[in-house]
């Protein structure tokens, strides 16, 4: 049975996203500079990221007033309505400021603590991709109309491709290198693209075998892995746990439990 919240909550999450894709695409300086930084040095947010999640926080506080929000740039309030929004705003940051396309615009929405809503919209890539938990997962783009997203029929691993993201922290990043390194060889590639959000979003169109990063937030991957589930993807973390800051995996049944296990095996998880 459709849910009308669940219908009303897509809505507003895919309205939002447009408007806020809009400003980021039409709305970038040419002179856009660093506004301030996170962990280190070159984890950057620009004056772009925070408007934009001031753009998506006031239409969700005009359109829905009781209910909580999460996002990348430092909103955060309670909420009493059981629902609560994961907002990334901007989620490829550092792709954003050089020019590169791979940026997205990720909002999920929660109710009771489940995702049930997600949406990703990619504007340089002209796509968004949209799932309701339990209602399958569907895209937009240069093609007619929506389509429905199905993750890719499982190849051998050593014929996998496999996107991965390195944290900005430089320990963290030089561990993460090494254990990249040790995967290499028994995949058929590894892709860095820079989104996380984009990243699970192109596991769940069949663009991607799977995917893997330590250090990610909620924001990161509310949406996009909600996305990646409704596609009949799997996705966690450490063997038996959820997707979390320790890790995160996503893959193609058939992929996501010996790349796992070798994440497992090689301390993907820690220094």
């Amino acid at each position: 049975m459709t849910d009308p919240l669940h219908t009303d909550l897509l809505d507003l999450a895919q309205e939002a996203a447009r408007r806020a894709g809009a400003l980021l695409r039409d709305g970038r300086p040419a002179d856009l500079a660093v506004a301030a930084t996170k962990s280190s040095p070159i984890d950057v947010v620009t004056e772009m990221d925070i408007a934009a999640e001031k753009l998506i926080t006031g239409l969700i506080a005009d359109r829905r007033p009781d209910d909580g929000v999460l996002g990348e740039e430092g909103a955060a309030t309670e909420g009493t309505s059981g629902v609560r929004w994961v907002i990334d705003p901007l989620d490829g940051t550092v792709n954003y400021l050089y020019g590169l396309p791979t940026w997205a615009v990720s909002i999920a929405a929660e109710q009771d603590g489940e995702t049930v809503v997600g949406v990703v919209t990619a504007p340089m890539r002209g796509e968004t991709f949209h799932a309701v938990r339990g209602r399958g997962a569907w895209a937009t783009g240069a093609w007619d109309g929506e389509r429905r997203l199905a993750c890719r029929p499982a190849p051998p691993l050593d014929q996998a491709l496999v996107s991965t993201g390195f944290n900005y922290v430089a320990d963290v990043r030089a561990h993460q290198a090494d254990v990249a390194r040790r995967l290499i060889p028994l995949l058929r590639d590894i892709r860095r693209g820079g989104s996380a959000a984009v990243d699970l979003c192109d596991v769940a169109a069949g663009r991607l075998d799977g995917y893997y990063e330590r250090g990610l937030h909620p924001w990161d991957l509310a949406a996009g892995d909600l996305i990646a589930r409704e596609a009949g993807a799997l996705t966690g973390g450490r063997p038996g746990e959820r997707p979390s800051g320790d890790l995160a995996v996503a893959g193609t049944p058939g992929v996501f439990e010996p790349l796992q296990r070798l994440l497992e095996d090689f301390g993907a998880w820690h220094d």
